[in-house]
């Protein structure tokens, strides 16, 4: 809590009048009020009844009359067995109040903490477009190391582009045969659907001559190691990483479209990165890594030459590192892409990996594997796991084509913003490029929000037009509650100077000031927990109590100049507070909607 010292001092100096040193030689345990009980803070008496000699009741009520009795800070008390629940005076809020309004960067860190933060997001593969449960994973990313920043870190937003690998040879030899030298250029497709769509051909072709090979008596297993189509990617694969010229141009030709693609893509939905790291060049890195682990005896190597971590011991099956044929797998760029970064930047912190949970054994393998050897930084590294994005369908497959592609995803909704905000005749009077620009706002809070109000570790099921209601537990409905703020604010002006003093709150002002109150601890627990939607959910509680405060309690109608401006002041707070907090979660918000 942005106040909780000045309030856990005061108590603490109660705590020490009555009862002497001892009293306070531990940390006194207070908490917020539950809701249940009447009070702001609640301070646990149990600990201190061996220095009162007293009841818990008794205990709680001496602390109570202290306190209401010798600071101007609380007004009342009550005591629910050994529990004393305060309440703050009405005066103290409307200093808070003074002291927040004046503060631009009320709720963000003022100070830096000295800690350098690496957020990995997106990490797409080069073989198909992102998806929605790409977008996910981004926004997620994305909005974490806007969190880490609010709390004073420095942060590095960065992805690993999976450019290399069997699933890129795939891409590449159904393009060789079945494109007819077809290009982004020549039928007016973005490169990375292009590319995508080339790869679920694969997908096609593969199941065919699969079935061919079972109905000439090989067993399926069999089947698909011996389909022809899938020799000639494995083939491919080997050519590449021997460098084979055709291979390489036809491989960076193919990357190129998609890198392309993708860029469009993040440039819409508002992303961008600080660094971007390649397979195709930190693999190699992660080979030597891995050669080196076998000299030193970390790692062993079986018969077919084929490198490998023996995980006995610590209840895991042995992990392969390289192939008998000397190939890579994705552990081995793994190694190779965090040690990469830990020697380009010294003084990270930590690596915040942002992959869903399909992978947890794959993460806790990786960490376990650098601090096998030695990397003193291998408890640093944290995988940000999350949950699957489902449909009403089902589970989506990319080499199916079965995806929901991001882009279709990013038009659909904001189309549908255009057809509801139409429909309300919120248009009239804006230019095309305006009307764009209103949607594109709408459409794309709707999908951020929706995709970060689920804490991070569920999964969850996505329906776009329930993500633009605007009268729903929505992004809109919070663009929305700025929007009317900003309209007022614009019929009315607040005198700067104003200082609140010597007003009694209506219960609906108590609310809302108490929910302003809590936004600095809910940066700074958004950013302990990793999770967005602590934050997305605030802003949403918070329109909530301004939407309560707005209907009982008048502003342009009240005749009292003094509430008029309080009423003011903390309007604009508000809408300073939901402003910043959606631009934290990757969200604008229009001034009129």
């Amino acid at each position: 809590m942005y106040f909780l010292n000045q309030i856990s001092e005061t108590i603490s100096n109660a705590v020490y009048s009555l009862f002497g040193d001892e009293a306070i030689a531990k940390p006194l345990v207070i908490e917020q009020t539950k809701k249940v009980f009447v009070g702001d803070f609640t301070l646990v008496v149990f600990p201190l009844l061996k220095f009162s000699k007293k009841k818990p009741e008794e205990t709680a009520d001496l602390i109570g009359d202290y306190l209401v009795n010798n600071s101007s800070n609380f007004s009342s008390f009550n005591v629910v067995k050994g529990f004393l629940n305060i309440q703050l005076s009405h005066s103290y809020w409307g200093e808070l109040i003074n002291n927040w309004c004046i503060d631009e960067s009320f709720g963000i860190a003022k100070k830096e903490s000295g800690r350098l933060y690496m957020v990995e997001y997106s990490s797409p593969n080069t073989n198909k477009p992102l998806h929605l449960g790409h977008l996910r994973n981004i926004f997620l990313g994305d909005s974490v190391a806007n969190i880490l920043k609010a709390n004073g870190h420095k942060v590095v937003k960065t992805q690993i582009i999976n450019d290399r690998g069997i699933h890129i040879c795939k891409s590449m030899v159904a393009w060789l045969k079945f494109a007819n030298d077809e290009s982004p250029e020549s039928n007016q497709l973005k490169g990375d659907h292009l590319v995508g769509k080339y790869y679920v051909e694969f997908d096609k072709a593969y199941k065919e001559e699969i079935q061919v090979l079972v109905n000439e008596g090989l067993d399926v297993e069999k089947a698909k190691l011996e389909a022809p189509i899938f020799k000639s990617a494995q083939d491919m694969l080997l050519k590449w990483e021997k460098g084979d010229v055709e291979v390489r141009a036809l491989w960076s030709k193919m990357n190129n479209w998609v890198y392309s693609g993708f860029e469009k893509t993040y440039n819409k939905m508002g992303v961008e990165f600080d660094k971007l790291y390649y397979e195709s060049d930190t693999y190699s890195l992660g080979k030597l890594v891995v050669e080196s682990g076998l000299d030193s005896g970390t790692f062993y190597q079986k018969e077919d030459k084929s490198i490998w971590c023996d995980l006995s011991k610590d209840k895991m099956d042995d992990k392969l590192l390289l192939r008998s044929d000397g190939t890579s797998v994705y552990m081995t760029q793994d190694i190779g892409t965090a040690v990469q970064r830990y020697e380009d930047y010294p003084g990270l912190s930590g690596i915040v990996y942002t992959v869903g949970n399909e992978q947890n054994h794959h993460f806790k393998v990786l960490f376990k594997l650098l601090s096998k050897l030695d990397y003193s930084w291998s408890d640093e590294c944290y995988h940000l796991s999350y949950g699957m994005v489902e449909l009403p369908e089902g589970k989506m497959k990319s080499r199916e084509g079965t995806v929901v592609d991001a882009d279709d995803l990013m038009d659909a909704v904001i189309n549908e913003a255009k057809l509801l905000t139409n429909e309300r005749g919120h248009l009239e009077g804006l230019s095309e490029d305006e009307i764009e620009s209103l949607c594109t706002k709408i459409g794309l809070s709707g999908l951020k929000y929706y995709l970060l109000k689920v804490d991070p570790k569920r999964k969850m099921m996505f329906d776009p037009k329930e993500s633009i209601d605007l009268n729903g537990h929505t992004g809109p409905f919070i663009q929305y509650g700025y929007a009317r703020i900003k309209s007022l604010l614009n019929k009315k002006k607040s005198t700067k100077d104003f200082i609140v003093k010597d007003v009694e709150f209506k219960s609906q002002e108590l609310e809302l000031i108490k929910s302003i109150s809590i936004f600095p601890e809910i940066i700074r627990q958004s950013s302990q927990e990793l999770s967005p939607a602590i934050l997305a959910n605030y802003l949403f509680s918070l329109v909530k109590a301004y939407n309560s405060f707005y209907q009982s309690c008048p502003i342009l109608k009240e005749e009292d100049e003094n509430i008029v401006e309080f009423r003011l002041k903390v309007s604009d707070l508000t809408s300073r507070i939901i402003k910043k907090g959606m631009f934290i979660l990757g969200i604008k918000v229009p001034e009129r909607m």
